[in-house]
């Protein structure tokens, strides 16, 4: 965007809309204003959305992760979300489809969708979320090894919660009186939601998708532990790739523990292969419950794929 004539009126009548707003926000739509530079667009938006949020939870906007749900997180209803538009629309000078509104259910949806638009690039695929029924439906890893209690996947990045919740099998003996979260368990965590955005994020050809029984883990370096993370912690994992080639995937991640750091890996890289979408296996959860062709029950179950990366 080329930056429009500011003039003392302008940053008038800019006070005045954001008069409700922190001091932060109001600097950051002046400069916005005067160079058109989208750097300082996510200041302007996460300080418009906490104008409308309510005191008590205006702490989570405080280092939000994008993954921060509008509605169930943030209690913004579609009446507020309009009102949070038309002041950005106001100071951003730009305006927004009504419809385009509808996909837009995190913090990071809003801050690339507001970034695409004065930036001028198409619109990203919309936030998909997960919750752990679907997680278990077309996961191949499967419970009790499953450390994925829900996620959100875009075509950017993948995320994900996991609680431990003490009653986890390996806790019995990791370690004495002393239970503690394997880092090595942390890692497979990471490993599964890599492998759960290649089932649900990874862009393929048309008619194509990733096979969930070819998905296996070849490695990974510059792994890091922060933290020690015991039952009652809710683990946040965050995985992005970096490089996608045939038939290799490479992604770094993080995990967390509220704002602390818990693991570190700067690459975790898993082999997939690409199938027909009509020839896709049928998700293991159903395997078994599903009748076959002639009214049989399969008799064998592919065994569960373990994304094994050791500390």
């Amino acid at each position: 965007m080329t930056p429009k004539p500011f003039a003392p009126e302008d940053e008038v009548a800019l006070r005045e809309a954001l008069k409700r707003c922190s001091p932060s926000t109001f600097e950051a739509a002046v400069q916005f204003r005067k160079t058109a530079n989208p750097e300082h667009v996510p200041a302007v938006v996460i300080g418009v959305i906490e104008r409308f949020v309510e005191p008590d939870l205006r702490m989570k906007l405080k280092d939000a992760d994008d993954d921060l749900r509008l509605i169930e997180d943030l209690g913004i209803d579609s009446l507020t979300m309009m009102e949070i538009v038309i002041l950005v629309e106001d100071v951003l000078q730009m305006t927004i489809n009504n419809d385009e509104l509808r996909n837009l259910r995190t913090v990071g949806d809003v801050k690339t969708f507001i970034d695409c638009k004065i930036r001028g690039l198409p619109l990203p695929k919309p936030t998909k979320f997960i919750p752990i029924e679907h997680v278990a439906a077309v996961m191949p890893i499967q419970p009790p090894f499953l450390f994925l209690n829900e996620a959100s996947v875009s075509s950017a990045s993948a995320n994900g919660k996991y609680k431990i919740t003490g009653q986890e099998f390996f806790l019995q003996g990791h370690f004495k009186d002393n239970p503690v979260m394997p880092a090595s368990i942390m890692l497979e965590a990471l490993g599964q939601l890599a492998v759960l955005y290649l089932l649900e994020g990874a862009p393929t050809e048309p008619g194509k998708v990733v096979s969930p029984q070819t998905i296996f883990f070849t490695g990974c370096e510059g792994v890091r532990a922060h933290r020690i993370c015991k039952p009652g912690d809710i683990l946040t994992l965050s995985i992005k790739p970096k490089r996608m080639k045939m038939p290799l995937a490479t992604f770094e991640g993080s995990i967390r523990v509220g704002q602390e750091k818990a693991v570190i890996a700067e690459e975790i890289t898993l082999t997939f292969g690409i199938v027909e979408a009509a020839e896709a296996p049928v998700p293991i959860s159903a395997v078994g419950h599903a009748p076959g062709s002639n009214g049989t029950t399969p008799a064998a179950v592919t065994p569960p794929l373990r994304v094994a990366i050791n500390a």
